[in-house]
């Protein structure tokens, strides 16, 4: 930490005088309408800013002489206006036409200068401030499920988004695109523990764009990425105070509120500026449990705009628990939600009744807390410090310091016992356990279950996985002539703990279940005590140094990038044995899996190169060839560092990865799109997942490798049919398959998990005066569960629904928006996946375990910009 602290003191006593000239104004419509999160930037420099909620910007430069400053936005022309910059501050009115062309829109994501779309080499899809504060902020799945070449599944929730993108195998969860806030890595290490990388933060009303890039120099700058790159960036301050609330409530008792402040701290003449956010919600659903859900959090910075840069001091905390929805047992053939004892649906066979198991351990009373769900309590501190040497020569610092209380907790999809059904009858329940009798009787009131009512026995998850990290980025930007070349490096250093239980329980076949006795065999309704033990603690130690060359000619733009990246991990295993602890003289009771207290320790390390290569070539001003190439690499999940008898750990190594992309873009006045062919492919892929013991109720982590390939055509468009109606959409076809399987020859030429060959998006969006409407389909075809291929999940659409009517009630742009809001509006029924811890073993029986994807929800909201 000294170390870091000693390089910031260094560059803050750093200073050129040089001139600066201070660019201010508005950016609005031809109406007079704002336009928040405009971008503005002196073409070819650095210097740029974004326009906030009320249209205004300002921002210094020190290029001088005669320059063009540009303006853009999403669905709008590009405007350029000739200043000269001579030290005298410039205040502008900018006026922008609407346009169907949306690759004007700048990049601020994997890219060194800013540049439109339209200007680099690679896939990009970006939301402003508009679309972003008109969503459905709950969940990351909802919010990407427009980007073109992703498949999103929410069937979990509101967090754990599974991402899917083009042409990769089944990794959810952010593993092969990370998650970003303001440039740096929600976390900078996945695989420390299982946990998707969106149960730490929430996004909300203080997010101003969100960037997208797929391939290309996203394997790159900072954490780097084998896919791509998800970057948010927040609101920051300005001259002009503004301040916006916003109100929903919504189905299964869904409230929430947001609130967004921000502006100057200090006088006319203040140099300092403030963006404050928060929320705070509570919901019983998206699927009711019985157990409530609730959090709240808070985001913040200060920014100190020096002489020649920039100071940002950004923060978080979040205190927050939601549930998670895993697959349970659906009707068998139909796949639709089933039937309970009591005649009415299923929706969920979580339940608030299992809140209340307790039992014995070698380490005193255990009491789940299976109820508080997906928890997080913790946030980061992150410092940015930018100064400009001079005009083509640019320092870019980040430190961040994050740490997190953290439970993933949550039920499984059975029993897990090898033979016995899923659902049972009391018969088969006593028979497949060897057992010649027993009571089977209501945990609540005793009362004797009827002689059809049929049986659950599942289990729970608990986890405790507390994290912290600390990581830094420093980039130097060199612009010379036709060049803007930037080196940098990346460090971080990551320790998580990863400490699982697992416990069985007996219920009722119903929604939201009662647990369940059965005399001589279970203890208020838990059938297994201790059923599964883990407990690793896990650090891992990055270090990466990159270089980039963004060459822009006359038609031509070129980049060229380099990075090499070290990993050391240290892994501490507990060991486990059987431990008797009570004397009920019921053996599954008496005895638990347990930490002994001994560990194993182990240590691993690697390193690799990656290399990415594009080109651009502008045909004319509508029309722009492209194409790319990368070699990258992902360092595997530490997790899944296995030892041996004699302590030894497995093998260590990178998993490569090289990708390949040729397109074109297209845009005018009225429409914008592009035409892609991509190649993928994947080699020594090392796949993590936990499976069904089949010698007890336990889970077992079951580690391939495996090389895979996938080719596949993408489109995109966007069409201003009028002022007012314009569409859009994508379509992306792909073949995939498995090249080679180190633990299964079999598996080869099978497709990959949950991976469709066909994806379709199409979105409708009308906006005229004060009205607003959009309504969004995504489809996804079909898919296997599971690598055997045994299993085919059928295609399923959704169609998403949001309409607002703003109201002027006060002076000075003072608005207040009204809007109606709906996931899955036909509730249509699909199912995202089928049981990942049967695997390659389930099969199409009475009841096939599979997750629905979530209901038909809606919201209500009202937001007031005053």
């Amino acid at each position: 930490m000294k170390k870091y602290l000693f390089t910031f003191l260094c560059l803050f006593s750093i200073s050129v005088v040089f001139s600066q000239t201070k660019i201010s104004g508005t950016v609005k419509d031809n109406t007079g309408m704002s336009i928040p999160g405009a971008n503005i930037l002196v073409v070819g420099s650095t210097s740029g800013t974004t326009s906030d909620y009320d249209g205004n910007f300002q921002f210094t430069t020190n290029v001088t002489g005669v320059q063009k400053v540009q303006v853009s936005y999403i669905g709008f022309a590009t405007k350029i206006q000739t200043v000269t910059l001579n030290g005298t501050a410039i205040k502008l009115q900018i006026v922008i036409e609407e346009s169907g062309n949306t690759l004007n829109e700048v990049l601020l994501t994997a890219t060194s200068s800013r540049r439109s779309q339209k200007e680099t080499p690679m896939s990009i899809t970006s939301f402003g401030v508009k679309q972003l504060s008109q969503a459905n902020l709950s969940s990351q799945a909802d919010i990407l499920k427009s980007v073109p070449g992703i498949t999103t599944e929410n069937g979990g929730g509101e967090v754990a988004s599974n991402v899917f993108v083009r042409g990769l195998p089944s990794g959810g969860q952010f593993q092969f695109n990370p998650l970003q806030i303001d440039g740096m890595p929600v976390l900078s290490t996945f695989g420390l523990n299982s946990s998707a990388h969106d149960v730490y933060f929430r996004s909300d009303i203080g997010m101003k764009s969100l960037e997208f890039v797929r391939g290309g120099s996203s394997v790159l700058y900072g954490v780097g990425s084998v896919a791509g790159i998800i970057n948010y960036t927040s609101e920051t301050g300005s001259m002009t105070p503004k301040n916006i609330l916003k109100i929903e409530t919504g189905s299964y008792a869904h409230n929430k509120a947001q609130f967004l402040t921000s502006g100057p701290l200090g006088n006319d003449d203040s140099t300092l500026f403030y963006a404050l956010s928060g929320s705070y919600r509570y919901d019983e659903g998206p699927i009711v449990t019985g157990i409530p859900t609730e959090g709240y959090q808070f985001r913040g910075n200060i920014k100190k705009e020096t002489k020649n840069g920039s100071i940002t001091v950004s923060g978080q905390y979040i205190d927050d628990q939601v549930q998670f929805f895993l697959p349970y047992a659906l009707e068998g053939g139909t796949r639709n939600r089933p039937i309970g004892n009591d005649g009415n649906e299923i929706m969920t066979l979580q339940t608030a009744a299992a809140s209340r198991i307790s039992y014995k351990t070698p380490n005193g009373i255990y009491n789940s807390p299976i109820e508080d769900g997906v928890a997080t309590k913790g946030g980061y501190v992150m410092v940015n410090f930018v100064h400009n040497f001079n005009e083509d020569l640019k320092l870019d610092a980040k430190i961040r310091n994050s740490s997190y209380e953290h439970q993933f907790n949550l039920f499984l999809d059975g029993h897990g016992i090898s033979g016995a059904k899923v659902v049972e009858t009391q018969a088969e329940y006593l028979t497949a356990r060897g057992l010649t009798g027993g009571v089977f009787t209501s945990l609540n009131g005793g009362a004797v279950l009827p002689a059809n009512a049929r049986l659950f026995e599942n289990r729970i998850l608990d986890r405790d996985r507390p994290i912290s990290e600390l990581v830094s980025e420093i980039k130097l930007t060199k612009t010379a002539g036709n060049h803007t070349i930037t080196g940098g490096t990346f460090m971080s250093r990551s320790k998580a703990g990863d400490f699982n239980v697992i416990t069985s329980y007996l219920s009722e076949y119903n929604d939201q279940p009662e647990l369940v006795n059965l005399s001589g065999y279970t203890q208020n309704g838990i059938t297994n005590r201790g059923a599964g033990y883990t407990n690793k603690d896990i650090t891992s130690n990055k270090t990466a140094i990159f270089l980039t060359d963004e060459i822009k000619l006359v038609n031509w733009n070129f980049d060229i990038g380099l990075r090499y990246e070290t990993v050391k991990g240290r892994i501490l295993n507990e060991k486990t044995a059987s431990q008797l602890v009570d004397n009920t003289g019921i053996t599954n009771l008496d005895n638990v899996t347990w930490g002994t207290g001994e560990y194993q320790i182990g240590e691993v390390s690697a390193d690799d190169f990656a290399i990415a290569l594009a080109s651009l070539y502008k045909v004319n001003d509508n029309l722009s060839v492209y194409g790319n190439l990368s070699s990258g690499y992902f360092f595997p999940e530490l997790r899944g560092v296995k030892f041996d008898a004699n302590n030894n750990t497995s093998s260590y190594k990178p998993e490569k990865i090289k990708q390949a992309e040729l397109g074109l873009k297209y845009g005018n006045t009225r429409f914008s799109g592009t035409l892609a062919t991509y190649l993928v492919a994947l080699k020594d892929r090392r796949s993590v997942n936990f499976i069904n013991n089949t010698n007890g109720p336990g889970l077992v982590e079951d580690v391939r490798i495996y090389d895979t390939q996938s080719i596949g055509i993408e489109a995109t468009g966007s069409y201003k049919i009028s002022d007012a109606f314009s569409v859009n959409g994508s379509v992306t076809f792909q073949d995939h398959e498995v090249k080679k399987s180190e633990s299964n020859p079999t598996l080869v030429g099978n497709k990959l998990v949950r991976q469709p060959n066909f994806l379709n998006k199409l979105g409708l969006v009308y906006e005229k005066s004060s009205f607003d409407a959009n309504m969004d389909f995504n489809y996804a075809g079909e898919k296997y569960a599971n690598d055997a291929n045994t299993i085919l999940l059928d295609g399923y659409g959704v169609f998403d629904y949001n309409m607002g009517y703003t109201f002027s009630v006060g002076e000075n742009d003072e608005t207040l928006r009204l809007g109606f809001q709906s996931f899955n509006i036909f509730n249509s029924e699909g199912i995202t996946e089928g049981s990942p811890r049967l695997g390659d073993n389930q099969t199409d029986e009475e009841f096939f375990v599979g997750r629905p994807i979530i209901p038909r929800t809606f919201l209500l909201s009202a937001t007031f910009k005053f």
